[in-house]
């Protein structure tokens, strides 16, 4: 900003003439209302101590309700793994057989027999029941860890969106100065009759077109407060205010080490895989119908007295034959292989998919870089240098007051659009991470070839 300090010289210089003139009529309206606006962004700026990116992304990590969901949905799935290889529960019988029908109530004429049975599934299926329901708890983890990175890059994005309207805000209260030292310049030169009443129009315009921008500014800083404080656990509209930096200068990873850390990393294709094997292990599991299942019985007998044995004990077992029933359990064989086969497509159309996304992610990311190193290297430089000139020519009288303000405003522009690129960067680098499934080390990652 230090290339405005020669036109807050001259801006003062030309103040400092004290000839009156009747003022135009309506312009200290719009300087009323332009003092009411910026009284109120003031009033509703954010208390309390600024929150870092590495701040908010800790806390929403902690506290976000969506982890916590998706945390008790694994411990209800860990819950489940000791039940799924569990025994069915044993089961008692009383049995009175041979009670007399004309003395229903004479049971020691009966045969009174007491046995407990238990239920012995065929070799190998508790286990198979077991690896699946341990799948059931992977893709649980894997789950979580996509709400983790889903919630970690909104947190960001929203952190960006925040900064980007704080930036905004602080950049046009740089300019707001100058424009209204415009605005009485202007007047002093319209007092001496030097410029025309346009000048004087054509200042309050560009007074109230930040004035408009600072509605905007507020809007977008409210917006991004509200979900960032979502995102937090905390009140959508508890005050929030946020510090850092941009930075785009950082080299990009390569599309082949983007590719390999999603296959390592993503958590949905981590989640895509234990489905895979898990339909593989039911698959397993519902080819062992044709090994059959046994029951196991152990009881006492107590005869009718009449009877010279009258204690007793006796022994049962019992198998199903799956081998009659084989059109069912052959289809149930098929529909489980099919599924294996429909979870292993899926898997490999996720993969692909996620490649694409990856691509996508780091062509917009490498377009953001371009653009906001254009403004920073070249846009910004040219427009403060044509301010600078546009100074000097308006000292010495080679130029006329509009040109200098449209100087002004083109810086304005400028600045702002700066902030917009690198925030957009910041978007597209969350965007690449989301589609990476992990944060980007980019110190260590194959640098992507950039063109300038």
């Amino acid at each position: 900003m230090k290339v405005f300090l020669p036109m807050l010289c001259v801006l003062a210089s030309v103040a400092s003439a004290g000839v009156s003139r009747a003022e135009t009529p309506g312009q200290g309206d719009g300087l009323t209302n332009f003092a009411a606006l910026l009284q109120q962004h003031q009033s509703t700026e954010s208390a309390g101590a600024p929150l870092t990116l590495d701040d908010v992304e800790r806390i929403a990590l902690s506290v976000n309700p969506e982890i916590e969901v998706a945390a008790q949905r694994v411990a209800t799935a860990e819950a489940h793994v000791p039940i799924a290889g569990a025994l069915d529960d044993p089961s008692v019988m009383y049995r009175g057989w041979g009670v007399p029908l004309k003395q229903p109530w004479d049971y020691n004429a009966a045969q009174n027999m007491f046995s407990i049975s238990q239920t012995l599934p065929g070799r190998g299926k508790r286990a198979l029941r077991t690896s699946v329901a341990q799948f059931d708890v992977a893709e649980a983890k894997a789950e979580l860890e996509q709400v983790r990175l889903d919630v970690r890059v909104r947190a960001r994005k929203a952190f960006d969106d925040l900064l980007l309207a704080e930036d905004e805000l602080r950049v046009h209260d740089q300019h707001v100065g100058l424009a209204r030292q415009a605005i009485e310049a202007a007047r002093i030169k319209y007092a001496v009759g030097k410029v025309p009443q346009q000048d004087i129009l054509k200042a309050q315009v560009a007074l109230t077109r930040l004035a408009e921008h600072m509605i905007r500014f507020d809007q977008d800083a409210e917006l991004a407060r509200a979900r960032l404080n979502t995102l937090l656990k905390r009140d959508p509209a508890a005050p929030l205010s946020v510090v850092g930096e941009h930075d785009v200068l950082a080299a990009l990873p390569a599309a082949q080490s983007l590719d390999e850390l999603a296959l390592r990393s993503r958590p949905d294709l981590l989640a895509a895989g234990q489905a895979a094997e898990r339909s593989h292990k039911e698959q397993a599991l519902v080819k062992k119908v044709y090994v059959p299942d046994f029951t196991i019985s152990a009881g006492y007998m107590l005869m009718p007295p009449n009877v010279s044995m009258r204690n007793n004990y006796m022994v049962e077992g019992s198998m199903n034959l799956p081998w009659l029933n084989r059109h069912r359990h052959d289809a149930e064989i098929a529909e489980s292989t099919a599924r294996a086969t429909e979870q292993d497509d899926e898997l490999a159309a996720l993969r692909n998919a996620a490649f694409e996304q990856i691509q996508e992610a780091l062509v917009e990311a490498q377009a953001a870089q371009r653009l906001a190193r254009m403004y920073r290297d070249d846009l910004k430089p040219q427009a403060e240098a044509t301010l600078q000139a546009s100074v000097i020519a308006y000292e010495n009288d080679k130029t006329d007051f509009l040109d200098l303000l449209d100087s002004q405003m083109t810086v304005v522009d400028i600045d702002l659009a700066w902030f917009q690129a690198i925030a957009e960067f910041n978007k597209r680098m969350a965007d690449l991470e989301l589609a990476a499934g992990a944060p980007l080390d980019q110190s260590s990652a194959p640098a992507a070839e950039v063109k300038p």
